[in-house]
């Protein structure tokens, strides 16, 4: 994709998510960039169609077998296929219906369980059940107003003893940056720390389309409840 149509649809993203915004609706808009995509990947521009390779790396030290793990905001399914792949038992939703439902045609004998769930409405039995979190990039894709709800959500999901691990942008200051996506601040990061959790290692990330933004795999261990 040339860089003038990269830069056309992160405009339409960034366009969509403030028009929803307004209508205080912070999700709806995902549904949108999955429908228009009509199943050309490159239409969606979260989509890199490979696991993360922050998690590749994670894993590479990590035995993962049987635990069973959640991804937030799953996306197209890489990175689930990827945990799967190392034996993990899987659950991956996202909010966006046409997400899940391309996840299943790509994967179509995949062992991992897809789902349409929102993060913020979740069942109350998903709580302090999971072994492994992982987030990739869905905190950032959500705005600041809604942030401590966001993270709350997710913090409250895992096990005592049990990792989480979360990519996203990061940003100095604690001022509103301008989005999408929103980077995430230390000072929103500590929220995590309300629940127990205690940062154990960050793997930093250089994208080489965004070489400039500072990103990062952060892994946490949830000490208590």
């Amino acid at each position: 994709m040339t860089e003038e149509k990269l830069n056309e649809l992160r405009q339409k993203v960034q366009d969509l998510a403030l028009a929803y915004q307004k209508k205080d609706d912070f999700t709806g808009w995902f549904e949108v960039i999955y429908t228009d995509a009509l199943g050309n990947a490159e239409q969606v521009p979260w989509a890199k169609m490979q696991p993360h390779p922050c998690l590749e790396i994670w894993l590479k030290t990590t035995d993962i077998t049987k635990k069973k793990a959640l991804v937030i905001g799953c996306g197209l399914g890489d990175d689930s296929e990827f945990l799967a792949q190392n034996r993990a038992n899987v659950t991956a939703f996202d909010i966006a219906p046409a997400s899940i439902e391309w996840c299943k045609k790509r994967f179509n004998n995949s062992p991992v369980n897809y789902l349409v769930a929102d993060l913020l409405n979740l069942e109350d039995s998903w709580k302090n059940s999971f072994d492994l979190i992982f987030e990739s990039r869905t905190i950032q894709a959500l705005p600041l107003s809604i942030r401590r709800d966001v993270i709350e959500a997710i913090a409250t999901l895992l096990k005592p003893q049990g990792t989480l691990l979360v990519v996203t942008r990061l940003r100095d200051i604690e001022d509103t940056p301008d989005g999408p996506p929103w980077a995430v601040s230390e000072g929103e990061l500590s929220q995590f720390y309300e629940y127990g959790y205690e940062e154990i290692a960050r793997i930093p990330y250089s994208d080489p389309n965004n070489p400039s933004i500072k990103q990062a795999l952060i892994e946490y261990q949830r000490k208590r409840l």
